[in-house]
């Protein structure tokens, strides 16, 4: 890298995720221990990465003082007779969002079968205590806010009708994107946590070092399971105290639309959907039988794009999340490329699936094979280009992907490919 220009801070440091790492690993030994591989053992997890991240960030980072958590910390807080109105408006505005999500789930019929199931349990025995706690929590925030009106409130105003104030609709619209966003996303991921999790402590040592196959697999596991729940303890910690709220919403339909396409129900790359790309064909293990030293190779190289795939999660601590703008991320795999996670997962699906070759012997699934994972790829491509466009409306993420331009080298190795002229590449650096 050019020390005379200097990446762009990043909004999360090393440490973060470095201390979820910890957490998570010594919880996971203690349930390997004790045999601990249960539903509430994998959200046990969930905390176990979750509260160590959040140590670091308050004690280490001080996030808190941030100016862009919009707290002020300085003053004395408000008295609370002056905030009382405007804490009941967003209350209700909250407690109307949490109504329209779990209206949502009621209707939504695959939430309450499968690995959803366990997730809606969870939710409903969470919300009685999220609800009483909601109370004291805004009353003691808005007290701090240097402005408590905030989008919680415009929706708060919408719900309450012409007693509250015309609303500011631009906020509303802010606010139930993000909560779709968490609503959406976060039911997910808890219901893949448990088979996560438990896919690792289940997983018996031995047989992980009997062959090269093996180890790829549990190597693969442990860093899935990673990534899921450090992926989740950032949809559920979206705080203004923690620097990690939803500062905007991606407002573009064509990023939801290329985000929940890759997601259940919608997801059209699985099993029988229109992008499966496994017609007539199979992994990377069936085609390296026989050749040890080819199944060390490829193996090692699904490792460490699955490795770098978690790296990318890792690096956001507790701000993780799809379609969201919480912190401009500069930092770990971030140097390299702008998007280390959909490299990463596209270049393993086609070293993993390997289209190309066919069980079946026909030409026709080999040629579809490859289409169709083609296809997904340029799906990930439209995710990407459309998360550029929402994060490019901040300068902090202009100047980072300028950087990028000039210096990292996924980037320049692009621009090397598409003839890409170094002396406009040159011509963007900073004068010294």
């Amino acid at each position: 890298m050019n020390k005379a220009d200097p990446c762009p801070p990043s909004a999360v440091s090393h440490g973060v995720g470095i201390a979820g790492l910890a957490g998570l690993a010594l919880w996971t030994l203690v349930a390997r221990h004790y045999g601990m591989n249960g539903p509430n053992a994998g959200l046990a997890a969930v905390v176990a990465c979750g509260l160590p991240m959040v140590l670091w960030s308050l004690i280490v980072d001080k996030v808190h003082r941030r100016t862009s958590t919009g707290i002020d910390w300085q003053t004395t807080p408000r008295p609370l007779k002056a905030v009382i109105d405007t804490s009941i408006v967003k209350i209700a505005g909250l407690w109307a969002t949490w109504l329209a999500i779990a209206l949502f789930y009621c209707i939504a019929r695959w939430y309450w079968s499968g690995s959803y199931r366990f997730s809606m349990d969870l939710f409903m025995a969470a919300a009685p205590w999220l609800l009483a706690a909601s109370i004291p929590y805004m009353l003691w925030i808005d007290r701090r806010l240097t402005d408590p009106k905030d989008a919680c409130y415009s929706f708060g105003q919408w719900v309450i009708g012409g007693a509250a104030g015309a609303p500011d609709m631009a906020q509303v619209a802010h606010h139930g994107r993000a909560w779709a966003v968490k609503g959406f996303f976060l039911a997910f991921m808890v219901s893949i946590v448990p088979g996560n999790f438990a896919s690792v402590v289940e997983w018996r040592i031995d047989h992980a070092l009997s062959n090269p196959v093996a180890l790829a697999g549990f190597l693969i596991a442990v860093m899935f399971m990673i990534d899921v729940c450090l992926a989740t303890v950032g949809y559920i910690l979206t705080f203004k105290p923690l620097d990690s709220h939803i500062r905007t919403a991606n407002p573009l339909l064509g990023g939801w639309l290329a985000a929940l396409i890759c997601y259940p129900p919608f997801v059209l790359m699985g099993g029988g959907g229109p992008l499966d790309y496994h017609a007539g064909g199979a992994e990377w293990d069936y085609w390296t039988q026989g050749s040890s030293a080819l199944q060390w190779l490829l193996g090692g190289w699904l490792v460490l794009l699955t490795g770098l795939y978690a790296w990318a999660t890792v690096a956001f601590g507790i701000r993780f999340s799809n379609l969201t703008h919480r912190g401009i991320l500069t930092h770990g795999p971030y140097r390299w490329t702008r998007h280390p996670a959909y490299l990463s997962k596209n270049l393993f699906w086609w070293f993993s699936a390997l289209p190309f070759l066919t069980v079946s012997g026909s030409l026709s699934d080999m040629v579809r094979n490859c289409a169709m994972l083609g296809l997904t790829n340029a799906v990930y491509y439209w995710r990407a280009k459309t998360e550029e466009q929402h994060l490019g409306a901040d300068p902090d993420y202009r100047a980072y992907s300028d950087w990028m331009e000039r210096n990292a080298p996924v980037p320049r190795f692009f621009a090397w490919v598409t003839g890409k002229k170094r002396e406009t590449m040159v011509s963007a650096q900073p004068a010294e």
